[in-house]
């Protein structure tokens, strides 16, 4: 019975899988354990994704990391000088690098319901909604609940 219990818990509630890169960095590290509570379960509960939510999601074949940024409806502007404002408001929180817009994206853009718009922690250097456009729900896997560092494992 605790065997059926456990199998079911991390086939339907949670889903441990490992971070690959550093686009989440400071936060996460290339190798880091993630515990993902998923978002179908989520959902049953009455869960809501909401700014600064780490989220895990489906991509180009790939699970990806990102911080929530911004929620269906609100409206996203990223100036050329690496400003990020959301709803008119400047964002930066501890965010240590600049966020600035790709070359095929325009502002101001406003976040599709049942959308995210996720942005990696090392901005400079991540892959994320300012190339991906906003992130549809459906390819949200869950969002990240724990983080386990690898040290010599």
């Amino acid at each position: 019975m605790l065997a059926l219990a456990g199998w079911l818990i991390f086939t339907f509630g949670f889903l441990i899988t490992r971070n690959s890169g550093q686009e989440m960095f400071p936060a996460m590290k290339d190798g880091d354990l993630c515990v993902i509570f998923r978002r179908e379960t989520a959902a049953l509960l009455g869960e809501k994704y909401q700014k600064d939510d780490i989220i895990a999601y489906r991509t180009e074949g790939r699970i990806r990391f990102g911080r929530v940024a911004a929620v269906g409806g609100d409206e996203v502007t990223i100036s050329e000088s690496g400003g990020l404002t959301v709803n008119g408001v400047g964002q930066g929180g501890e965010i240590l690098f600049p966020t600035y817009p790709r070359e095929n994206a325009e502002y101001p853009q406003t976040i599709p319901e049942d959308s995210l718009y996720v942005l990696g922690d090392h901005r400079t250097d991540a892959v994320d909604s300012r190339d991906l456009g906003p992130i549809a729900m459906k390819d949200v896997v869950g969002k990240v609940i724990s983080i386990l560092r690898r040290r010599g494992l």
